[in-house]
């Protein structure tokens, strides 16, 4: 019998990279999102492995995929836990929006 592929792992593997670029892009929420994706992904297809390992060969790449895919999401939590510090730390959000509004101004950017 031919062994195949499990099927969610090469997308598991890209949702977990793109979640590095999406924790400093989007203050870490789209890290999170992007990694808890591809982590029920991962956890969908180890499900599947442990019921027939012997029908499927790229189980190391599935524990890449969820590697990679915990990083992300302990990268995007540790973002978003530094963006509300330092919200907080600014005085709260009217005051984080008013350093926004001060910056666009210093910048010549029109609302």
């Amino acid at each position: 019998m031919e062994q195949q592929k499990l099927p969610n792992v090469t997308i598991a593997l890209v949702l977990g990279i793109v979640s590095f670029l999406c924790c400093f892009c989007s203050s870490g929420i789209g890290g999170i999102i992007m990694s808890g994706i591809a982590f029920f992904l991962t956890r969908k297809d180890e499900n599947t492995y442990r019921e027939n390992p012997g029908n499927y060969s790229n189980f190391s790449q599935l524990k890449t995929a969820k590697t990679v895919a915990i990083i992300g999401l302990v990268l995007g939590i540790t973002t978003l836990i530094y963006t509300i510090y330092s919200i907080s730390q600014m005085g709260g959000i009217d005051a984080y929006m008013e350093q926004v509004r001060e910056m666009m101004e210093q910048y010549g950017i029109e609302e």
